[in-house]
């Protein structure tokens, strides 16, 4: 089995800091992250005017908006780091200004209804990949017909909690199959449980190709109080360990590993039951 690509998601903890969305694409890279993701939106083309008027808490959160003016920095530093850049477009412009420069583009589980986004995304020609969080299989077909028809011919969809932090016994990861099944096409795991085990169950039993996981720094990101968000040893960790299982695996055929082979003549020989087998006894004969 092929290990997934790990995607880590920077969403608002970069606090708007140019040299720490470097930091973010360095240490993805570091710990074995094949691409980190941003988010592009403005507040005011976020939420509907009504809901900015009257919550101060939303209005706050225009301080995560990531600058334009980073995206092709963002980009240039991940080649340099040798890791893909994506980012998810929250408003139209943005799948215009982010299209040069993106490897993929992620639509959120929250913009899943929203036809014009989800057809601008596909019509670039660039793969896409889809959260599903909080929708049912008839809005996921629908939203799969709409990028697809959009000429989107490189679709992967990520099952999702979009509960900030899920509990592990709602993730629900048998869903992956029931996606895969149904669209035919890449699908992974976007995570918010921070949970190794759960995890890496989504890769060995459901086969997730794609793994998307909240990342921040130092426990100083916008996010990281949530309680959703991963730090990067923890997450170099879970990449390293998934690895190693999957290294593991073998051939399948029973037979004598490299590592065991120096021990196959000191098991009990079948004449007498004593170790090492006899024919290796005889070179113990008269030495020191």
């Amino acid at each position: 089995m092929k290990s997934p690509l790990f995607i880590s998601e920077v969403s608002s903890n970069h606090a708007c800091d140019l040299k720490r969305c470097y930091e973010f694409i360095d240490t993805s890279a570091r710990i074995g992250c094949g691409a980190v993701k941003f988010q592009l939106f403005r507040i005011d083309d976020l939420f509907a005017p009504e809901i900015l008027e009257k919550s101060e808490t939303h209005r706050n959160r225009k301080q995560w908006e990531l600058p334009e003016s980073f995206i092709p920095k963002l980009s240039i530093r991940c080649k340099d780091a040798g890791i893909a850049f994506s980012c998810t477009p929250f408003y139209l412009k943005a799948v215009d200004i982010l299209a040069p420069y993106v490897d993929f583009f992620k639509i959120a589980s929250y913009e899943l209804l929203w036809d014009d986004l989800l057809h601008a995304s596909g019509a670039t020609g660039k793969p896409v990949v889809l959260s599903t969080g909080m929708a049912n299989m008839d809005e996921i077909s629908h939203a799969v017909s709409v990028i697809r028809k959009a000429g989107c011919s490189d679709l992967t969809l990520l099952h999702c909690v979009s509960g900030y932090p899920t509990p592990p016994e709602q993730a629900n990861l048998s869903a992956i199959e029931t996606l895969r099944k149904a669209f035919g096409c890449g699908v992974g795991w976007s995570d918010h449980t921070v949970e190794e085990g759960v995890v890496a169950r989504a890769i060995h039993k459901y086969d997730a190709s794609m793994i998307e996981f909240h990342l921040d720094l130092d426990e100083k990101g916008a996010e990281y109080s949530g309680g959703h968000c991963w730090l990067p040893e923890a997450a170099e960790n879970l990449i390293r360990n998934v690895r190693i299982g999957l290294s593991s695996d073998g051939n399948g055929i029973k037979e004598p590993a490299a590592a065991e082979l120096a021990d196959r003549d000191w098991r009990a020989d079948p004449e007498d039951g004593l170790r090492p087998l006899i024919n290796l006894r005889k070179s113990f004969i008269g030495s020191d």
